[in-house]
């Protein structure tokens, strides 16, 4: 989607231009289709998801990229040793009490004045139930902006861009979109 490229690029332009590492996670990566487009912006993304099926998928879809089976309240990855992380549309499965450990984690991941990027269902944090079109039911948070923004700012980043766009007609609600960088 339009906004979903504009908001990514944002991302990689910050990341690039901030003499930050190129590398980046990719964490909830699920079958791996941001890894194209961020390598297109001149980053190299490492992905990870809490699915073994999403990342054989990953692996298979996008050979050439690496993806491995890892949580994002314990990442596979060195203090400091990425530029940046994306979670696009994968935090809003965390249980609340899941959360500052795992916004703690992306904070210890990301090297100083690096970036954090997350695109999400919008709503008011409450818990609901998701999958039923597809006949596999899971839990769902559809989280606020304000949410999201006070995990960052809690976890020692400070936000840059907040936005959002209306639900699309096969939507049944609003997306939002925060960036922010670590301080």
């Amino acid at each position: 989607m339009p906004i979903d490229r504009a908001v990514l690029g944002l991302f990689c332009d910050l990341v690039l231009e901030s003499g930050s590492s190129r590398r980046v996670g990719d964490v909830g990566c699920g079958s791996g289709r941001l890894a194209p487009f961020v390598a297109g912006r001149g980053l190299e993304p490492h992905g990870v998801d809490l699915s073994p099926e999403m990342v054989r998928i990953a692996r298979r879809d996008y050979p050439g990229f690496p993806f491995e089976v890892a949580d994002v309240r314990d990442l596979p990855f060195s203090d400091s040793s990425l530029g940046g992380v994306v979670s696009w549309y994968s935090l809003m499965y965390l249980h609340p009490a899941a959360r500052p450990r795992a916004f703690g984690e992306l904070a210890r991941v990301i090297e100083p004045n690096g970036f954090f990027a997350t695109a999400f269902k919008a709503g008011d944090n409450s818990l609901r139930r998701g999958g039923r079109t597809v006949g596999v039911e899971f839990d769902i948070y559809w989280l606020s902006t304000e949410e999201i923004t006070g995990r960052l700012e809690a976890a020692g980043f400070r936000v840059v861009f907040t936005g959002g766009r209306p639900a699309d007609p096969d939507e049944a609600q609003p997306q939002g979109y925060v960036i922010a960088q670590k301080i």
